[in-house]
């Protein structure tokens, strides 16, 4: 990355940690997409909290565990919110030079196909991708199928 567009990114970014992903670590395919986002945007400026640990959404009392099972979770520094397709669209705006594609989910009718899209993958994600090895010794029942 040059320094110029390296720079921009920082200031559009913000602070360390300005984004925190929460993701569903009993679930494969969760899992590997919050690593990717990860490493794509550096530890610096992405923290990672998987909601199925002890704790793992008391900083966040507005996101039950029902919430947190139905959409992955952005939460930005400044404290806002945004869930599912749209937290991935946020995620992509930040993108140098290419950002603006992620603006294109507020297209009327992108969301809606977007949202349809994203629920059917989290509801299914288990069957599809499988859980993780944290999963696989049966101790995660309480998730659903």
């Amino acid at each position: 990355m040059n320094a110029s567009i390296e720079m921009s990114y920082a200031r559009r970014v913000g602070t360390p940690a300005a984004m925190t992903v929460l993701y569903d670590g009993s679930c494969r395919f969760c899992t590997r997409s919050a690593h990717a986002i990860q490493r794509r945007f550096g530890r610096a400026h992405v923290a990672l909290r998987n909601f199925q640990e002890p704790g793992g959404l008391e900083p966040y009392p507005s996101i039950t565990h029902d919430a947190a099972m139905k959409r992955m979770h952005l939460v930005l520094g400044d404290g806002r919110i945004f869930a599912g397709a749209e937290a991935f669209a946020r995620i992509f705006a930040t993108v140098p030079i290419v950002g603006w594609l992620g603006w294109l989910y507020y297209v009327p009718g992108v969301r809606q196909l977007a949202d349809l899209g994203y629920a059917l993958v989290a509801k299914y994600r288990y069957r599809l991708f499988g859980r993780t090895q944290a999963c696989d010794d049966g101790t995660c029942h309480l998730h659903g199928a």
